[in-house]
């Protein structure tokens, strides 16, 4: 490998993480030129994967392009004890039949960005499932509690005096026991799993091994902007969703969020976004930019006539309707965290005078959510979520309800 491919292979990889440690590390493990196994794990609770997991799935993809192996773990048995990161409480276990039925649905679903000859997917039940009483005693003598509760949640917890399972403590050993087991060179997580990540690079070295480099890649904002996608929360976009409900979602992010989608979901060349941006600060309406990332994502997940066809479904939808280039950006403020009635948004919003009208327009058919007309009176938009809600032929807004 030549000092010139070396640093391009790096300017790859570096493009939309958040963190390399260590880059001398993984500068040392490139140029040696044998492949390196790249370790990702994900926890199957939550089986239907949406863009937000993509971020993580492509830099995979770029690894194997680039000739290394992808393990891809799944924590069916880390799964049965459920990591609270990011939470403030225990995260209830699944059953055994929930962890089968949920990595099932992974496996179905990551060929859909990952090439299956360059992909090993692994259990970590093979390994962790025959840890004796005395090997998990041996394993947690490797760590103190101390550094345990350096971890934010834990951490936030103790100082609340909120409780702390014992177990919880065996969730970030066993992942980064997960590391030894599988001799990973490079582990990669998001940024919420750094502690985890880095405690695996530690164990392998008390089990003689070469440390692994950690890379953390972004969360990436929902469609509304402000909080990481999450099908709980409504603000997503799930892989596996049809075309045209693609092809519009993507198009309803506000013209800021667009230019995070395009550095992390994108795979333009960075000189390419940068023509791009400054099409916009010449002038250009952000939108024509915004179709250029639909176009590209549901190409990708459903091919290009399905991704030509969402194109035009949205131009009948949404131009013939003439939607306004300033369409303006509201936002609402729900007093809890299931959301606003429909009609009380749509009169907050200004697009009827009263919830009284607003129910009629529905009524009649007039009133679109994302392009889709709506029947529903009884409709809650979900707080966290982010929406472009059409009235009649000319009133438009994108909404957010926070």
């Amino acid at each position: 490998m030549t000092s010139v491919t070396l640093t391009e292979t790096l300017g790859l990889i570096k493009r939309g993480t958040h963190e390399i440690l260590l880059e001398n590390d993984l500068l040392k493990k490139l140029s040696a030129g044998k492949p390196l196994r790249i370790k990702a794990g994900f926890d199957p609770t939550a089986p239907d994967l949406h863009l937000g997991h993509t971020v993580l799935l492509n830099k995979l993809r770029q690894f194997q392009m680039l000739g290394h192996e992808v393990l891809f773990l799944i924590g069916d048995f880390t799964g049965m004890i459920g990591d609270p990161t990011g939470k403030n409480t225990t995260r209830p276990p699944l059953t055994r039949d929930e962890v089968i039925d949920n990595a099932r649905s992974y496996e179905s679903q990551i060929y859909k960005i990952l090439e299956p000859e360059k992909t090993l997917v692994m259990f970590n039940s093979s390994w962790l499932g025959e840890m004796s009483a005395a090997n998990l005693v041996q394993l947690a003598a490797k760590h103190t509690v101390a550094r345990m509760l350096e971890r934010d949640d834990f951490h936030k917890r103790y100082v609340g005096n909120q409780p702390i399972a014992i177990h919880e403590f065996l969730y970030p050993l066993l992942q980064g026991y997960d590391s030894v087991a599988m001799k990973a060179d490079v582990e990669l997580g998001g940024t919420d799993q750094k502690f985890n990540l880095l405690v695996g690079r530690e164990l392998q070295k008390h089990y003689g091994q070469a440390p692994q480099v950690v890379i953390t890649v972004p969360i990436l904002e929902g469609l509304d902007g402000v909080q990481k996608m999450s099908k709980s929360l409504g603000n997503y976009i799930g892989i596996t969703d049809a075309p045209d409900d693609m092809f519009g979602k993507l198009m309803s992010i506000s013209d800021i969020l667009m230019w995070r989608y395009l550095e992390l979901l994108s795979f333009e060349t960075a000189a390419t976004l940068a023509a791009w941006r400054r099409e916009v600060e010449q002038g250009a309406n952000p939108r024509d930019i915004k179709v250029r990332l639909a176009m590209e994502i549901v190409a990708r997940f459903h091919g290009q006539d399905a991704a030509a066809h969402a194109h035009q479904s949205f131009i009948a939808r949404f131009r013939k309707g003439e939607t306004p280039e300033d369409m303006p950006e509201i936002q609402l403020v729900s007093p809890t965290s299931g959301g606003l009635p429909i009609a009380q948004v749509l009169r907050d919003a200004g697009l009827t005078p009263s919830t009284s009208d607003a129910l009629r327009m529905i009524q009649q058919g007039a009133v679109r959510i994302d392009g889709q007309r709506i029947d529903d009176r009884a409709l809650v938009i979900k707080s966290a979520s982010s929406h472009v809600i059409q009235v009649g032929k000319r009133r438009f807004a994108r909404i957010l309800v926070r």
